[in-house]
């Protein structure tokens, strides 16, 4: 199947000018109307937040109807971007007590029925955006704990902006919720009062990528027809909790790090680079790429810290060049095979 994020429609320079040219222009619009804010009346300032809602949605739909491929996007930026201004801009003028966390989860929405209602890719990467916010709201303005309202937005937030880039067409907007479910998971994490080992985060990665990965898994069809993101993102999960628990045992490049039980995550990962490689490398360039990274430095990691221990200095650098080496020709032997298969398909 051929993957939807090479559309070479959908992205290109012109329309990535216009869509700055429209914040731009919503941030003049806005600044005017902050920077005259106490010299208005009351009833004109929501007035005019209104006829601004209005007339960009209004230009949006008639722009839509006349056939125009980007002026709908634009139109619906501008109002969308408007809107959540005129959150904080009433609010202040009524003296309204309230949180960003609300007004974010607010903003969202409306972004995302206005998405849905216009069927609009740009509004759908507005979403994405809007998720990555309330996330770095999350962080400041939370307790992070599972009996907090607010835990689980990010995630609920990152799924609606899935279903909002199949439904739109804005297949790359997925990145951002994939990305944003791997920040919060790191979030999880760093927060001790949660207690998340890094080993279950390799263990959940792991179970996602076989479920992506392998034939025989129910879902790697539905794995498969999404493109190779999942099985990429579930990769760099289960890659992530290894590397987070090999962090947590060992003592990178000291003296006392030859202790085999602080081998065993380097170990995991060299071996599960090697499984994604053997299962997704031929399809998934960026799987392949990883893969060879992270088994070429977990290599060197091994015989520096492991093997080191027991040789001198010019031992290590023998042995780790050796190593290296190996790893070389391992990866030209497997690029010329999978070259000869076909070309890999990129996230």
């Amino acid at each position: 199947m051929q993957e939807y994020d090479a559309r070479p429609h959908s992205f290109t320079v012109g329309r990535v000018l216009m869509m700055l040219a429209a914040v731009l222009i919503a941030a003049a619009i806005l600044l005017f109307v902050a920077a005259n804010w106490e010299g208005m009346e009351r009833t004109l300032r929501v007035g005019l937040l209104l006829a601004a809602l209005w007339a960009f949605h209004g230009a949006a739909a008639y722009t839509a109807i006349r056939g125009s491929n980007y002026l709908p996007g634009i139109f619906l930026v501008l109002g969308t971007a408007t809107f959540g201004a005129s959150i904080a801009l009433i609010a202040q003028m009524y003296h309204i007590s309230g949180d960003g966390l609300s007004a974010n989860l607010v903003w969202f929405i409306m972004c995302t029925v206005s998405a849905l209602l216009f069927r609009s890719s740009p509004l759908t990467y507005f979403a994405g955006l809007l998720s990555w916010f309330q996330f770095g709201l999350l962080i400041d303005h939370s307790d992070f704990v599972v009996s907090d309202p607010w835990f689980f937005a990010t995630p609920v937030q990152a799924l609606v902006v899935v279903a909002l880039a199949y439904y739109t067409g804005a297949m790359r907007a997925r990145h951002l919720s994939y990305l944003v479910g791997l920040a919060w998971v790191a979030r999880i994490y760093v927060d001790h009062r949660l207690g998340l080992p890094a080993w279950q985060i390799a263990v959940v990665g792991t179970l996602l990528f076989l479920a992506a990965a392998l034939p025989a898994s129910p879902l790697h069809r539905l794995a498969r027809a999404a493109g190779p993101a999942p099985a990429f993102y579930s990769f760099v999960l289960a890659l992530m909790g290894l590397l987070l628990w090999q962090i947590d045992v060992g003592n990178f490049f000291g003296s006392d790090s030859s202790a085999l039980h602080e081998a065993v995550p380097a170990i995991l990962a060299a071996a599960f680079a090697v499984l994604g490689i053997a299962l997704e490398g031929r399809d998934n360039g960026a799987i392949r790429y990883l893969g060879y990274v992270v088994f070429a430095g977990e290599l060197l990691y091994l015989s520096m810290e492991v093997i080191g221990s027991m040789l001198g200095t010019s031992g290590i650098f023998l042995l780790s060049g050796l190593f290296l080496g190996l790893v070389a020709w391992l990866v030209i032997r497997l690029e010329k095979r999978f070259g000869a298969r076909q070309e890999p398909r990129e996230v």
